[in-house]
């Protein structure tokens, strides 16, 4: 149904597309980013990406009947002496397309690169507690809530919350 390809330069234009608010920016990708995104802090981003030994791979989702890029994905924090990482700046970029579960097959394919291909032990994320959907998607995909750091960002309708998640290798294996 998806695919993750190494997202790069020519992939900059329709993630800038996608990002239309500073809301969707801030619920995308904390703060690391400033709205509007631009090529600049793109270029930051996937500066020593998606190479051998790196500490952060990033990937657009590739729709595949239609070879059609539909999504954002990256497997960052990468931390082999204590075999962690967190799954971040999940995105699928249509609206139409969300509510079908291509979120949470993201998710799983970015656990097989984690588990499979880089012999990880955790994963995990932080996700904003108004998104329940998300919630809802890992949860399902086996991401257990740790902890929810209440108020943690300060936004023009007030604070969001942001809950901590994360899987073991283990309870990723049971799944399979």
């Amino acid at each position: 149904m998806i695919r993750l390809e190494q997202f790069g330069r020519q992939d900059f234009d329709l993630l800038i597309c996608w990002i239309d608010s500073p809301k969707l920016l801030m619920q995308w990708a904390g703060t690391d980013f400033s709205y509007p995104l631009d090529e600049e802090q793109l270029n930051q981003y996937i500066k020593g990406a998606n190479e051998e030994n790196s500490k952060i791979y990033i990937y657009k989702v590739v729709l595949d009947e239609t070879n059609e890029t539909i999504g954002h994905i990256s497997l960052n924090n990468i931390d082999f002496k204590n075999r962690s990482a967190g799954i971040g700046k999940v995105l699928i970029g249509d609206a139409r397309l969300r509510g079908k579960g291509i979120g949470q097959k993201m998710v799983i394919e970015s656990l097989k690169i984690a588990f499979d291909n880089l012999s990880l032990h955790r994963v995990g994320l932080g996700v904003f507690a108004l998104n329940e959907p998300a919630i809802e998607s890992y949860e399902k995909v086996g991401f257990v809530k740790e902890g929810l750091l209440r108020d943690f960002r300060k936004m023009e309708d007030g604070y969001w919350s942001l809950w901590r998640m994360s899987i073991l290798e283990n309870e990723w294996r049971k799944s399979d």
